[in-house]
């Protein structure tokens, strides 16, 4: 394990998108190093776990926390690249994270604001992301971004759920893999108690790995279940606004509607026939927050149908900090309570 150089001090923005957290980490750019954003995880994996867990974990975070770390850009068209961080360890993509990034990108002038929509080209564990921010009177506000691309990887699967029984789930792709199904079907609802929730979702996710092997046909990297999304059932553009609870990593709960899961739902409401291209969708979190999608462009990806979606949501800033960990201080490492 490498350890941070005497009284070094680690900056942060603290941002939130939804009610969700995004702990963008500004100062370890030059110590992670890889010839691109997988190898510059690995390294982080390895090496530094014990800043992912400073930051993270109790008394500087808490169980539900999410960071962003930021890092050198490998791809000629990214104008940042970051390591998405959790309590149990790193992901592939997290469009909550995005969102806020891009406004951070513009507002701190790491990409010139042009009005009315600004590109900022993030590198993703997953990819690159377009994020585009609306410039309204000097402002930023908005943000969209185009996911990479994203496919239905298994339709009306039948799993085994220990308590529940036999329940038909769907299993998307939207930068990471989820477990969709109504929240109904494992005998919980989206109003009840947010622990019953947890425990449906947990259920879930280990019933489905027992079941199936995701698998993405680029990179083994991504090929894992990252959680289970509980819906309200609402699958159409019809239907209206759908609330849903995405479940993920150590059971750690997203606030927001989750844009990788609101991703890896249009993919498959793409594929089966429940949305068209360009329909507008909206779905909204257990904080009440909204996210806009549709499908917006067909994509290559082998052995899938595959199509982009656009995912748009607002993120604000909650503030700035400087961590730092006296020498003797075991507890101040970080640790987790739950």
């Amino acid at each position: 394990m490498n350890q941070l150089p005497k009284d070094f001090v680690i900056e942060t923005v603290e941002m939130h998108t939804g009610g969700e957290p995004v702990r963008i980490v500004l100062n370890l750019i030059d110590m992670i190093q890889g010839e691109d954003i997988l190898a510059k995880r690995r390294m982080m994996s390895e090496q530094f776990d014990h800043i992912r867990r400073l930051l993270m974990h109790e008394p500087r975070g808490h169980y539900d926390m999410y960071g962003a770390v930021l890092v050198k850009p490998s791809l000629p068209t990214a104008d940042l690249a970051v390591l998405f961080t959790h309590n149990e360890g790193y992901s592939t993509m997290c469009g909550h994270a995005v969102i806020a990034l891009a406004r951070f990108a513009v507002d701190t002038g790491r990409v010139a604001a042009v009005a009315p929509l600004t590109r900022v080209g993030i590198e993703c564990p997953c990819g690159l992301v377009e994020a585009f921010v609306e410039i309204k009177d000097g402002k930023t506000g908005t943000v969209q971004f185009e996911s990479v691309p994203a496919f239905a990887f298994a339709l009306d699967l039948p799993v085994t759920v220990p308590g529940v029984g036999e329940v038909t789930v769907d299993i998307g792709y939207g930068g990471a893999f989820y477990a969709v199904v109504e929240a109904e079907k494992l005998g919980v609802s989206l109003d009840g108690r947010l622990r019953d929730l947890v425990e449906a979702a947990s259920a879930l996710t280990e019933a489905v790995r027992n079941t199936i092997a995701v698998r993405h046909p680029l990179a083994d990297d991504l090929s894992f279940l990252y959680g289970s999304i509980l819906t309200d059932g609402r699958n159409t553009f019809a239907a209206g606004t759908s609330r849903n609870v995405c479940v993920f990593a150590d059971a750690e709960v997203d606030r927001s509607p989750t844009g990788s899961g609101v991703t890896a739902r249009m993919a498959i409401r793409y594929a089966k026939g429940q949305v068209a291209r360009g329909e507008s969708c909206e779905f909204e979190s257990l904080t009440g927050a909204l996210f806009a999608s549709k499908v917006a462009n067909p994509a290559h990806l082998p052995g899938h149908i595959a199509v982009t979606v656009n995912v748009a949501g607002r993120a604000y800033y909650s503030g700035k900090a400087s961590w730092s960990l006296e020498p003797d201080d075991l507890i101040g490492q970080g640790f987790l309570l739950h």
